[in-house]
């Protein structure tokens, strides 16, 4: 394991510009130099001015749905979503003022008048991107009540093992299936339920979800993780950057780092919700010996354990030739195995 990084990780809004040409803009006040390409928020961004948002997120394309991020550009009429507009050269953006703080209140007000207010034991209380934009907006009643039509009702899908969907706490506006607005459900595709869709679990949707809809059950049953490590995801070779997010020695979910040179943020179902080999109880956790393979294991210190592992080498190779090893490795080798009269080792094979 590497450094202690905090457990939420900042979000600019939209993905990165490629493009090498600058343009320069303003945004409230401040003078920023931005690649062509870059999103009014991911500019803003940048420049430390943090735009109200809740559809979008740097890992995905800006869709503009939640309509929480609009902005005052000089010289355009409305309010477009910041998100989904990109930068100019010389354009003028103001992301406060009264206008615009109103706008977004009203948004949330429509949102919250079609969610539980059920922050207190809620699983995503402390980690709530709609919880925080409901504070950033200054949101303390809602004018429009809480009767009629709504999704609270809507059944919750326990089909998969690890991520349960509950589409009662979900934003229909941020619905990841169409249409937009009210008949729009949150689904793993177009069947009923995980099980029968196209979801390959990867848990991407889980780290753009602004709610609790979208929640991992260890979160849910262990409550919030209060800190994380970046560490090295065990699963296979490839090497994926994650985050162990934890409360206190105790693992409670793993997130893909964004820093990560080989995931570069995204992860496979096995290094997402896989993990629990890290604690099980089988789990080998110091190294051991055997001199045959009739014999029991046993614990030993890694010196010991490395210095018998080379002797035995030498001693194959003295008596049979340099050819006469070869060795398998793998960062999940828990078994020990006998090929063609194999003498295995803690973390390798040797044979003769």
């Amino acid at each position: 394991m590497k450094e202690t990084v905090a457990v939420r990780e900042r979000d600019l809004g939209t993905p990165a510009s490629t493009q090498t040409e600058m343009v320069n803009l303003t945004i409230d006040g401040k003078l920023i130099e931005v690649p062509v390409g870059t999103s009014v928020m991911h500019a803003a961004a940048l420049a430390g001015i943090n735009i109200p948002k809740l559809c979008a997120t740097d890992s995905l394309e800006a869709f503009g749905s939640c309509r929480l991020c609009l902005v005052d550009i000089e010289g355009r009429r409305g309010h477009p979503a910041s998100c989904t507009t990109l930068v100019e050269e010389g354009m003028v953006v103001q992301t406060e003022n009264d206008t615009l703080h109103k706008l977004r209140r009203n948004v949330m007000e429509l949102y919250i008048s079609d969610h539980p207010l059920d922050c207190l034991t809620c699983p995503a209380n402390g980690n709530c991107e709609l919880q925080d934009m409901a504070g950033v907006v200054g949101l303390r009643s809602v004018r429009y009540g809480f009767d009629g039509a709504n999704h609270l009702d809507d059944t919750t899908d326990n089909s998969n093992p690890t991520l349960p969907m509950t589409p009662a706490n979900a934003l229909s506006a941020i619905a990841a299936c169409a249409p937009r607005g009210f008949e729009s459900r949150v689904t793993a595709g177009q069947n009923d339920g995980f099980l029968g869709s196209d979801c390959v679990s990867c848990g991407a949707c889980v780290q753009a979800c602004p709610t609790s809809s979208l929640m991992e059950k260890s979160v849910i049953d262990l409550g919030q993780p209060e800190h994380a490590v970046i560490t090295t995801c065990a699963y296979c070779g490839v090497g994926c950057g994650f985050k162990a997010e934890m409360k206190g020695d105790k693992v409670i979910r793993m997130t893909p780092w964004k820093d990560g040179k080989a995931n570069r943020g995204h992860a496979c179902v096995k290094g997402r919700f896989a993990w629990g080999y890290a604690t099980h109880q089988d789990r080998i956790l110091s190294p051991m010996i055997r001199k045959s393979i009739t014999d029991p294991w046993q614990e030993v210190s890694w010196d010991e354990a490395i210095n018998y592992a080379a002797s035995e080498f030498r001693r194959i190779q003295d008596q049979h030739g340099r050819d006469a090893v070869g060795g398998i490795t793998s960062s999940r080798l828990h078994q020990r195995r006998n090929l063609s009269g194999a003498k295995a080792g803690s973390r390798c094979l040797w044979y003769q």
